[in-house]
């Protein structure tokens, strides 16, 4: 088991630095929190000296009675558990696509698609030959601009359930790369090397040519294209948990938004594509046929809008309300009177006095008392000097309260400014530790059989 710390230094800097690794004989939370308790112990540490935990989704660390974190909090109710952002983001995906068939589908052709385009070093090298001889026709036709850094060559990834960003680069590729994958497939379908490859290349192709492709297509696209900003963000080096906040919500409206005004310009982008690529694109005032065949009373715009578009964007939209549930808490909704947006627009003093009072071992009741007139005096102050006017953060915010030498002035409206930075929140820092670690825990594994 590897274990990460995350504090605040002397000079107020947000750290996140490795911290060992421990053998453990399984992996039940019992074991687990032994086996952090002899860390803790061997280098002086106390976990009543905790103020926040964060793990992934496994029963055996997040659950609500005998996980990891339960038994912590227990021992500790001020180490607040914050799910890993980054990864939730991910999972959100992984659970639309599991729960909506058409989106399942999708996932599974692409899947099946890239499995065919890669198999061979000759099918990989074919599409990069058929990639770059289209750029360059289209270079000399004048259609498309040069420049440094652009039409660099393109290749297929395989999206990873728990890799940050895989499924949304996959489908772009396959937009940008697609005439070029047909190219591919068609040759597999005539020459293939074996008859199953030659039958799941028709069947990719067959797909391809569908309507329901398009709109998956582009409408998975334009989710993950969204929500990739926000996983790109929680994957910055120093994220702290406001910052977090803010993101998601923002991310949330914009899912929102496009539920309600993104239908007709996404079917725009599809006709676009059909016209494209040869594909036949359906009339929306007509009725829908299901399976090709089967008419029905209802009309293609009313299937693809309600029975598709909105039936996905709010599964995703529920999806994650449902993973960034800290979002909601009490807790999160305390720290956000700490931001610095629009001269601390939102900086409450009722909300803050509330956020002292969920860290008892942290402020007395004399503290706390005191606390609110530092918080009057602090915002006074604050708000009118020019040094904090374009902080991006309250990681910024900490470490000129320490340069101004403020800290010392306002000494507990500090102490929670630091509460609220060790809240873990995005597993970018730590999941690359535990990538780099990934040699060191194989050998030390062996050592120990």
């Amino acid at each position: 088991m590897a274990v990460v710390l995350r504090y605040i230094d002397a000079r107020g800097i947000v750290k996140e630095r490795f911290f060992g690794i421990v053998y453990v004989t399984g992996t039940s939370s019992s074991i687990l929190k032994s086996a952090i308790d002899t860390l803790f112990v061997e280098h002086g540490l106390s976990l009543k000296q905790v103020r926040g935990q964060g793990y992934d989704g496994a029963s055996n660390m997040h659950g609500e009675f005998n996980g990891l974190k339960a038994l912590i909090l227990n021992e500790n109710s001020s180490t607040y558990y914050i799910r890993y952002f980054a990864h939730q983001l991910q999972l959100v995906v992984v659970a639309v696509a599991n729960k909506h068939d058409g989106v399942e589908n999708f996932f599974n052709m692409l899947e099946m698609m890239i499995n065919v385009v890669n198999a061979s070093c000759k099918r990989k090298d074919m599409l990069r030959q058929s990639y770059k001889d289209r750029v360059q026709e289209a270079i000399c036709k004048c259609e498309i601009d040069t420049g440094t850094g652009k039409y660099q060559e393109l290749s297929l990834i395989r999206a990873g359930d728990t890799q940050w960003g895989s499924h949304y680069k996959t489908i772009l590729n396959l937009i940008v790369l697609f005439p070029n994958i047909v190219e591919v497939l068609r040759y597999v379908e005539e020459d293939g090397d074996n008859g199953f490859s030659r039958t799941q290349a028709t069947g990719i192709l067959a797909y391809f040519k569908t309507f329901d492709f398009v709109i998956y297509l582009h409408l998975m696209f334009h989710i993950l294209e969204v929500t990739d900003l926000l996983s790109q963000a929680l994957q910055k080096k120093d994220q702290d948990i406001l910052e977090a906040v803010s993101l998601i919500r923002g991310t949330k409206q914009l899912l929102q938004q496009f539920r309600e005004t993104g239908f007709h310009p996404l079917l725009k982008k599809m006709y676009s594509f059909c016209e494209a690529n040869g594909i036949k694109a359906l009339d929306m005032e007509d009725r829908y046929s299901k399976n090709g065949r089967q008419r029905t009373n209802i009309t293609n715009c009313h299937y693809y809008k309600f029975d598709i578009f909105n039936t996905v964007v709010d599964m995703q939209i529920q999806e994650f309300g449902n993973r960034f549930s800290e979002v909601s808490t009490e807790l999160l909704k305390n720290i956000a009177a700490l931001s610095l947006c629009d001269s601390f627009s939102q900086f409450i003093v009722s909300d803050l006095l509330k956020l002292s009072e969920l860290y008892p071992q942290d402020f007395s009741h004399m503290e706390r008392i005191a606390l609110e007139k530092q918080l009057n005096m602090y915002y006074l102050i604050v708000r009118q000097d020019e040094r904090f006017a374009n902080l991006s953060g309250i990681a910024e915010l900490s470490i000129l309260l320490v340069e101004t030498k403020k800290h010392k002035t306002y000494p507990l409206v500090y102490r929670l400014l630091k509460l609220a930075l060790v809240l873990p929140v995005a597993t970018a820092t730590v999941e690359r530790c535990f990538s780099a670690m990934k040699i060191v825990k194989s050998d030390f594994v062996q050592q120990n059989r």
